[in-house]
């Protein structure tokens, strides 16, 4: 062992916890359910993030977006338009490859079909 801290492989535990400067609290997520103690998804959840992705997106002006869809209408097809983020996907899944790790497992692009309700 290179390092005698490295971490020990184990199960993985039942709950994560996330924090970040600016957040009043930790937040103690289920793993298994993805939702806090009160049944509130994460702050971390995709539709969380895409809310915020989105506030952000509306901001910029279309002139200076990297993309042909100024308002993308579904979560899937914001990723799809990011080109930057493909490009970094596809070279971390060939990094996971070469590494010897396997190949990444991708879930269902149904679970990306989704829009924000005004």
């Amino acid at each position: 062992i290179s390092n005698a801290e490295a971490r020990q492989p184990g199960k993985a535990p039942n709950f994560s916890v996330n924090w970040t400067v600016g957040d009043s609290a930790i937040e103690i997520i289920n793993a298994t359910t993805g939702k806090d103690e009160l049944g509130r998804p994460s702050r971390l959840c995709k539709h969380a993030l895409y809310c915020r992705w989105m506030r952000v997106h509306g901001k910029v002006p279309p002139h200076l977006l990297r993309t042909k869809i100024t308002k993308p209408t579904t979560y899937h097809e914001s990723k799809l338009a990011a080109k930057e983020y493909q490009a970094a996907k596809a070279r971390l899944f060939t990094a996971f490859i070469k590494a010897g790790l396997g190949a990444w497992v991708e879930k269902p692009t149904e679970q990306d079909q989704f829009s924000l309700t005004p």
